[in-house]
């Protein structure tokens, strides 16, 4: 099999590409990245020069090369997109064009192609739950809150229109907040992480009882792989860890794990339009796919901590640029 993953220098992307390379011998992997802010070629560094991993770069808006790729492979698993809702409610403009655009000119190269299509999302496209409402299921009525879901939501009822439109081979993803190795230190964890590692001060948004359901990177890839072996074309599967914590319990964990203080915390005003919690119910997951999470949040945790204990490097040079500057040199900048 030869898969076709875009974004694959991304946090999600990469770590993929790891499981599928470390887990099998008859697969290969072609790489579509555009290298923005948050692919970082440095993930991925131990399979250059393998004979089973290509990257290219370039942007899924790009349609001849997409419509090159997707001629040469048999699946493609689209993680490629704008994620962080921060940006997205500074400029919503990149995330209807990388998100919505993007996704329609890999779904349009695939049915001319016949290839099958795995659309990664997130589970922020429901919206928002209060305390004591059910989990989000396949079957959740969507409302996005930010510009960001709300592109999420858009792709995805893309792809479900390519099923019942065209019978393109599709499956759906919607998986609740990623963490672990190779994350970008805007997110919540590497930020609040990489923050105490250097002295600083960790901040926390409005009261610190959001809750989000935390599942661990490589969970996650194993269910995108599952997916891909029994998943039923044209269903959505949602993937949570297992993990519902608050915000705050998340930060103060990892200053417990990293033997710091309390007083690194530091409130700051809310995001505007901040979702209050997120829980997804992935026994649809369980009962058709035999996928369920392995890693607790603790020991997660405890995980990725040391990982970027181990790794400094990495993140010290991800937060000043210079693997950035040096993909500039190499690739030149691309739309």
């Amino acid at each position: 099999m030869k898969i076709l993953v875009t974004g694959g220098a991304g946090f999600i992307g990469s770590n993929f590409i790891h499981f599928v390379l470390q887990n099998t011998t008859d697969v290969s992997i072609v790489n579509l990245d555009a290298l923005t802010y948050a692919g970082n070629l440095e993930n991925l560094r131990e399979w250059e020069g393998d004979s089973r991993y290509q990257f290219v770069h370039g942007n899924i808006i790009e349609k001849e090369l997409v419509e090159r790729l997707v001629s040469e492979v048999d699946t493609i698993v689209h993680f490629a997109a704008e994620s962080h809702v921060d940006r997205s409610i500074l400029n919503p403009e990149i995330f209807i064009q990388t998100n919505v655009l993007g996704t329609y000119v890999l779904l349009e190269a695939a049915r001319k192609e016949g290839k099958r299509f795995h659309h990664v999302s997130t589970d922020e496209v429901f919206g928002s739950l209060a305390s004591d409402e059910p989990s989000f299921t396949e079957k959740t009525p969507y409302d996005p809150r930010s510009p960001y879901s709300a592109t999420k939501a858009g792709s995805d009822h893309l792809v479900n229109a390519y099923f019942h439109t065209y019978g393109l081979p599709v499956t759906i993803s919607n998986c609740s907040n990623n963490y672990g190795p190779y994350h970008f230190p805007e997110k919540l964890i590497p930020l609040v992480i990489t923050n105490l590692l250097e002295g600083k001060k960790v901040p926390v948004y409005g009261d610190g009882l959001q809750v989000r359901d935390w599942l661990y990177v490589e969970d996650h890839c194993q269910a995108i792989w599952q997916i891909l072996q029994k998943g039923v074309l044209g269903a959505t599967y949602c993937i949570g860890g297992n993990g519902e914590k608050e915000n705050i319990w998340i930060v103060k964990r990892i200053i417990d794990l990293l033997k710091k203080d309390e007083a690194s915390i530091e409130y700051v005003t809310d995001r505007p339009g901040h979702d209050r919690r997120y829980s997804i119910d992935f026994s649809k997951a369980t009962r058709e796919l035999g996928w369920q999470p392995t890693v607790s949040l603790e020991e997660g945790l405890e995980k990725t901590v040391h990982w970027y204990e181990e790794n400094r490097s990495w993140w010290e040079n991800v937060k000043s640029g210079a693997y950035k500057e040096y993909y500039n040199e190499q690739y030149g900048k691309r739309v």
